[in-house]
């Protein structure tokens, strides 16, 4: 993690906005605090965002209705990684916000410290899977190509076989590019854990069935008579087609 991360701070109460504010900057963090969605936007559009702190409870458009419509806007910021606040036992509240994309959660209350060490996790996990793991393509592939889709990993998206581009959140990125790093390899729950989150973070877990649902979603992928990753009965899933890694003007098959 650089030493000037930028994290934006979304939460109507502004004591809470300050505090946190203060003690990730003493950190070594810089920090932009939002009180609502339109505050949120403007922060976006002025400043480059690292990672965004989420509360969910808030009046107007809440966090999960402004956590959806980021990842659904596309454009830069529809990857940026977010940090859901929810209230504890509040666990609908967790398992929407990762279905609408959210990198992790954190129940209130909570200590400034294990914010910190969320943020920490967080921005590790997004720029980069664990180094000790094959999990990632080759350094040199600009694109991955599979079954009518292409995964651009210099700008972290979908694009489809009409040009269109999909956005991505930072564990939906990571979970393809694990499938696409062991194409027609199943992979465990577990394996996929370790792969995307790393053991460090509690994560809820259903996360795993989550971003594979939501993966499928975004592929078109039916879950039902699913072509592209399909469920092994008690092992995990597998990516079922072949991949072709584009660096340059080459192609080889992965």
């Amino acid at each position: 993690m650089s030493q000037q991360d930028h994290i934006l701070i979304v939460d109507d109460d502004r004591d809470i906005r300050h505090l946190l504010a203060d003690y990730l900057e003493k950190q070594g963090l810089r920090c932009t605090t939002a009180a609502d969605g339109r505050e949120m936007k403007a922060a976006l559009e002025q400043h480059r965002i690292d990672l965004i702190v989420l509360d969910v409870m808030m009046p107007g458009d809440d966090g999960l209705t402004l956590c959806r419509n980021l990842r659904a806007g596309g454009g830069a910021h529809a990857g940026t990684p977010i940090l859901m606040l929810t209230a504890r036992g509040e666990d609908m509240d967790r398992i929407i916000g990762l279905e609408m994309g959210a990198d992790d959660y954190l129940p209130k209350p909570f200590v400034p410290r294990e914010l910190l060490a969320r943020v920490r996790s967080v921005l590790r996990r997004t720029r980069a899977l664990p180094p000790n793991l094959d999990a990632s393509p080759p350094a040199n592939a600009r694109a991955l190509h599979f079954a009518h889709w292409q995964l651009d990993t210099v700008n972290r998206h979908l694009v489809d076989a009409d040009g269109t581009v999909v956005p991505l959140s930072g564990a939906e990125y990571r979970m393809l590019s694990v499938f696409l790093s062991h194409p027609q390899k199943v992979l465990s729950r577990d394996q996929l854990m370790e792969l995307t989150q790393g053991r460090e973070a509690d994560i809820f877990d259903r996360s795993i069935d989550l971003l594979v649902s939501r993966l499928r979603q975004r592929l078109g992928d039916n879950a039902r008579e699913s072509s592209i990753i399909k469920t092994v009965r008690n092992e995990g899933y597998v990516l079922a087609t072949e991949v072709s890694i584009a660096a340059g003007t080459t192609s080889t098959k992965a």
